[in-house]
């Protein structure tokens, strides 16, 4: 019951402002050398049906696996901490990839797009509950670029179960990634949910901030 509330009232806040692979290769174009995978990962699962991206850190790196290739069109390496209520949001990096899953993978794709190559915005979070109590939390709400196209919670392709609840002392990371359909812009705005108790009262407002790639 308490997840369906924090999800109904997730998406009131939205209507009213609106397995590792070994096999993997990096093909260095505008890289001499590959890059080591950051600090931040270490305890990360890798996504079953998204390549891993770890060590695409700069425009024009390209890595192909097992679930397939991607390529970064923009990248912000530089890390940001929010506080959102009792919530302390950490964004790691943020990207735009272009993807050519593997053909294994097509099927749940077309759950969001029927291209075989398409465009993501993502980025890699930390989200840890500074209190004492439980709290309902979801790091991206809304995500809306300047070039006017608007994501909702639900379009997430990661799937890392990183909205809902936090525990006391709680810390969750993982990655969010929304599929484009215009990859021309130069900045996201980010809105998270609101926070939510144990009680399904609202303890503070939602955070919102800026994300530049380039």
């Amino acid at each position: 019951m308490k997840k369906t509330v924090y999800l109904f009232a997730l998406s009131a806040l939205l209507l009213s402002g609106c397995t590792e692979q070994t096999d993997s290769t990096v093909i260095a174009s505008g890289a001499t050398e590959q890059n080591d995978i950051p600090e931040y990962y270490e305890d990360y699962v890798l996504s079953p049906q998204v390549t891993d991206d770890r060590t695409l850190q700069e425009a024009g790196q390209s890595k192909q696996d097992a679930k397939g290739e991607a390529t970064v069109k923009a990248v912000n390496m530089d890390s940001e901490t929010y506080e959102v209520g009792p919530v302390e949001l950490k964004v790691a990096e943020s990207k735009t990839l272009q993807l050519r899953p593997d053909y294994s993978l097509i099927d749940f794709f077309h759950s969001y797009t029927h291209d075989q190559e398409f465009e993501i915005v993502k980025m890699f979070v930390e989200i840890t509950n500074t209190s004492e109590e439980p709290v309902y939390f979801a790091p991206v709400a809304l995500l809306d670029t300047d070039a006017g196209e608007m994501k909702l919670w639900e379009d997430d392709i990661y799937l890392e179960e990183l909205n809902g609840e936090l525990a006391a002392g709680e810390t969750k990371q993982g990655n969010i990634g929304f599929i484009v359909e215009n990859s021309d812009f130069d900045l996201v705005k980010i809105t998270t949910s609101d926070v939510f108790d144990d009680q399904d009262i609202k303890i503070a407002e939602a955070g919102k901030f800026n994300i530049e790639l380039e």
